[in-house]
């Protein structure tokens, strides 16, 4: 796009919304910054996912930073990396290594990248009997010990910040008991907390079913909120999007753990049946969350929250998997920026139901805030199509050949 034609499309934008709002909103774009997940880049097939792996997919640790750094690279708004303990930190899947972190924390700043979240695997082999909340001993011990590790690598390592999600739950009733799944988890999360540096934050994350299909652990936020209380202050909840019933309310969700003051995370993806392993699409219901962390001050505030990508499907291209979710975020939080709240206010005490209503989805739909968004990418002299530059680049010829696989 010439540079003409955006800044006659930015004109538009100030006189619908005000020239004060248009730029304050590409301002946030350009501060924006995204996490972005090491898993995205490597293998991840089995299962409901199939075995097939789109050419070019990173074989370790370092090829997925390198990955993560061209996408950096193209959009300026992903310089954290998420890791997961056994994959990235382990030789054997089985115990993660610190020796290991340490050095794939000097490649990832070598190539212009922070480590971010740290996530303890606790779904790989071994855990047929749940993690935290299992019934064995043994069990539960090694994946205490693997979390300490974890909290340890968090406070070290990257930016203190440990991410839990676990896999526990049962199929059928009578299979195990629900308060006994419940109370090993808290003791377990109570034994964690005591060997972690408060310095630490934790999020813990919910998923309503799997693999458990009759009942999980951390099935909603209230679960995951009572275990975050369980474990300490400065604990709380991860919201992935596709871990919700389709009806769910999710902007309601963010909007009661911002007014208690409750720390909170997020997980961005997109879901049509029953997981989230999608790219994140600039679909209303995202453009509705951004307007409550807009308006909780939880982007760029005291009240920041910690915002991060999980995707991962098999089919498409990675690369510009990720690059299309970094898009859809940017163009989702544009639009929330525009909404000016004060006037919502005054139709919401005047009881406008419907002005209300066509006022907010003025901004958070039928705005088109591309033109925010490029006009940030110019100003911070990055690509204005980020997945055209990836394309040109011959970036995916390059990895296809020297991956070999």
């Amino acid at each position: 796009m010439d540079t003409q034609k955006l800044s006659e499309l930015l004109v538009n934008l100030k006189n619908e919304f005000g020239t004060e709002r248009v730029y304050a909103a590409v301002e946030a774009v350009e501060k924006f910054q995204v996490e972005v997940p090491s898993w995205i880049f490597g293998e991840f097939g089995g299962g409901r996912f199939g075995d097939y792996m789109p050419p070019g997919f990173a074989t370790n640790i370092f090829e997925k930073l390198d990955d993560a750094a061209l996408v950096n690279e193209l959009t300026g708004a992903s310089e954290q990396i998420a890791t997961h303990t056994l994959w990235d930190f382990s030789n054997d899947d089985l115990e993660g290594s610190y020796d290991i972190a340490v050095g794939v924390k000097k490649a990832a700043e070598s190539r212009g990248l922070k480590l971010g979240s740290i996530n303890p695997t606790y779904f790989l082999t071994g855990s047929h009997t749940g993690s935290l909340s299992s019934y064995d001993e043994k069990v539960r011990e090694r994946y205490i010990e693997q979390t300490i590790l974890s909290g340890k690598i968090a406070e070290e390592l990257s930016n203190k910040l440990l991410t839990l999600w676990l896999p526990d739950g049962s199929n059928y009733p009578g299979q195990l008991e629900l308060d006994k799944l419940t109370s090993n988890t808290i003791d377990s999360l109570k034994i964690i907390s005591e060997n972690v540096s408060k310095s630490v934050r934790v999020l813990i994350e919910y998923k309503v079913f799997e693999p458990g299909t009759y009942s999980t652990v951390l099935a909603d936020w209230g679960s995951a909120l009572m275990m975050a209380q369980s474990y300490g202050p400065n604990a709380g909840v991860l919201i992935d999007m596709g871990h919700h019933y389709h009806s769910t309310n999710i902007e309601q969700i963010v909007a009661r753990l911002i007014n208690n003051k409750i720390h909170g995370g997020f997980h961005f993806n997109t879901r049509y049946a029953a997981d989230d392993d999608h790219s994140v699409e600039p679909n209303p219901e995202i453009a509705r969350i951004f307007y409550e962390l807009v308006k909780g001050d939880a982007i760029f505030g005291q009240n920041k929250w910690d915002l991060m990508i999980d995707q991962c499907s098999s089919r498409e291209n990675r690369i510009q998997a990720i690059i299309h979710s970094i898009d859809s975020l940017q163009i989702s939080l544009a639009k929330a920026m525009l909404v000016d709240q004060k006037e919502l206010m005054e139709y919401q005490k005047e009881d406008k139901i419907i002005l209300a209503n066509r006022f907010f989805n003025n901004a958070l739909i039928h705005a088109d805030v591309r033109p925010i968004v490029y006009e940030a990418r110019n100003n911070k002299k990055l690509p204005i199509d980020p997945i055209k530059a990836f394309v040109q680049s011959g970036y995916q010829d390059k990895i296809e050949k020297e991956r070999n696989n």
